[in-house]
């Protein structure tokens, strides 16, 4: 992701967490983290004919990586788009040298639970009234060896033509 992805990501993240969607300033803030030999995080999107349908966001320190973000436009669901995405935090987390990944995931958001569970995420606990202004509860999630995610298929050839482009 760059800066001039922020408008475009924006976009989508309006339509898809209309209650609770980032703000411009925390993109730009968590891009100023992105680069450099002393980079803590890494945010990449997905493009699929020139539009972006796609975005994910890591943050790592002290071993423990944190998925900050990851979502796939509505009419990408089902193709393997979250999962590639994932996948590319994932590496990204081993690169870091993350021992751990943790993640929040809306209680009522029984698809993503799914798919962290396919990479061997598990439940650890909930905090509740996160996603706010809806005072909606997130499911707690950790991966404990994300340099061996259970996933063992291979999401890179589900979606063949969207294209992953990191800054």
């Amino acid at each position: 992701m760059r800066w001039w992805d922020i408008e475009p990501v924006l976009e989508l993240e309006r339509e898809l967490f209309p209650e609770d969607a980032w703000s411009p300033g925390m993109f730009w803030s968590e891009l100023a983290h992105a680069g450099g030999p002393q980079a803590t995080r890494r945010y990449v999107v997905a493009e699929q004919d020139g539009k972006i349908v796609g975005y994910a966001g890591l943050a790592a320190a002290g071993g423990l990586g944190d998925v900050q973000t990851i979502a796939a436009a509505r009419d990408q669901w089902g193709t393997g788009l979250g999962a590639r995405l994932l996948t590319d935090l994932l590496e990204h987390a081993t690169a870091f040298e993350c021992a751990e990944v943790l993640l929040e995931v809306r209680v009522d958001n029984t698809r993503a639970q799914k798919l962290y569970e396919r990479f061997g995420f598990e439940p650890i606990g909930f905090r509740r009234g996160y996603y706010q202004p809806g005072n909606i509860d997130a499911l707690v999630m950790r991966l404990t060896d994300p340099a061996n995610p259970a996933n063992t298929a291979n999401p890179a050839n589900t979606v063949e033509e969207t294209e992953i482009h990191h800054g």
